[in-house]
């Protein structure tokens, strides 16, 4: 199977790196995976991965595929023109898919009052209409079965062991607490859950930080796009907790930035959250040299990472898990190690290329 994925591609970007392993081991399993586009030397297999592993496939003739996969994320993304009518031109709408990278084909949905799918039903409908004009097939990255023909789930992204991280080669922890993420519809719960959990113990953990974009200020363009609710944070709040707000980090490097926490707290938008949509990011957490303690419930967690999981989950006591984790370091580093050995198992990128190959066979 040859299958071309037409993606904004960036070499510093979650999607972007998910599919460059599917380029490496769809050649490993006579499969041939490319990126649409002249060759971009910035992306890599793996950007963890030594150089002589590494490998990135790049197409420009459509007539080479049996099967195109738009990838969608953050905004309407389309190739040149010219490319585009060569794109449709050869592959046949039945051969095109789209992964439906930011849970775009859900009903209008507000989920804690305020995370929605979409800004309005207006919104929603363009959204629609723009994947009806290219294809009726819908991939999305979930584990949440779906009733509706368009619909193949599969949870496409990975885990590669061999970017988990020496912890011989890190050096020692910069934080206690440690947040990598942006403030993008993550308000709520940081407000509501973590921090008055850490207004709770603050005393007795050292050094705190919230790595990422917007925690201290809206971005200019949020009220003229109707987003304010999206950024709202309480940069007061987080500098008398004495939480450090740092600078955000490539997401090459987000693996070893969260490496430099004891623990890190991973959080997802309410939205995605509710409707079981996986990212990158919760395969990412368990390649860092750190615990991860999860603001998940515990039959997602537990669905994803296995059994063990369930006792990385923060939810309705997180100022317990947080000082039980920083005073038993060992006992949840073993935690942690079954955990990548159930996404070892049930996980790895072998395993999605053949669950692609296999939907899109059919």
């Amino acid at each position: 199977m040859n299958i071309l994925f037409v993606i904004e591609y960036r070499a510093n970007a979650g999607n972007t790196h998910a599919i460059a392993n599917y380029c490496r081991v769809a050649a490993e399993l006579g499969h041939t995976i490319a990126f649409h586009g002249p060759p971009q030397p910035q992306v890599v297999a793996g950007f963890y991965l030594p150089p002589e592993t590494q490998i990135a496939r790049f197409s420009t003739d459509p007539r080479a595929f049996d099967r195109v996969i738009y990838l969608f994320e953050s905004k309407l993304h389309r190739p040149k023109k010219l490319q585009e009518v060569a794109l449709l031109g050869t592959i046949p709408r039945h051969r095109r898919y789209i992964l439906d990278a930011d849970a775009r084909f859900n009903p209008f949905t507000i989920v804690d009052g305020y995370d929605r799918s979409h800004l309005d039903d207006a919104e929603r409908e363009e959204w629609f209409d723009f994947y009806d004009a290219l294809t009726d097939q819908i991939i999305k990255p979930t584990i949440a079965p779906s009733s509706d023909p368009k619909v193949s789930t599969l949870p496409i992204f990975g885990f590669n062991p061999d970017e988990v991280i020496d912890p011989a080669k890190v050096p020692p922890k910069k934080w206690d607490i440690l947040h990598v993420g942006h403030n993008w519809w993550r308000w709520k719960e940081v407000s509501g859950e973590i921090l008055p959990a850490i207004e709770e113990i603050r005393d007795e953990v050292g050094e705190i930080a919230f790595q990422g974009m917007w925690w201290d200020a809206l971005p200019e363009w949020a009220g003229r796009m109707g987003l304010e609710p999206a950024f709202r944070n309480e940069a007061e709040r987080f500098r008398k907790l004495r939480i450090r707000i740092e600078r955000p980090v490539p997401y090459t490097d987000v693996i070893g930035a969260m490496s430099a926490g004891r623990i890190n707290i991973f959080t997802q938008r309410p939205f995605l959250a509710h409707v079981r949509h996986l990212t990158l990011r919760y395969f990412e957490e368990f390649c860092a040299d750190t615990i991860p303690l999860l603001m998940l419930d515990r039959d997602l967690a537990e669905a994803v990472y296995g059994p063990a999981a369930r006792e990385l989950t923060l939810k309705g006591r997180v100022a317990e898990k947080l000082i039980d984790a920083l005073r038993r370091p060992d006992h949840y580093r073993g935690v942690v190690e079954d955990v990548r050995k159930h996404l070892l198992a049930h996980h790895s990128y072998r395993r999605r290329v053949e669950e692609l190959v296999t939907a899109v066979s059919r």
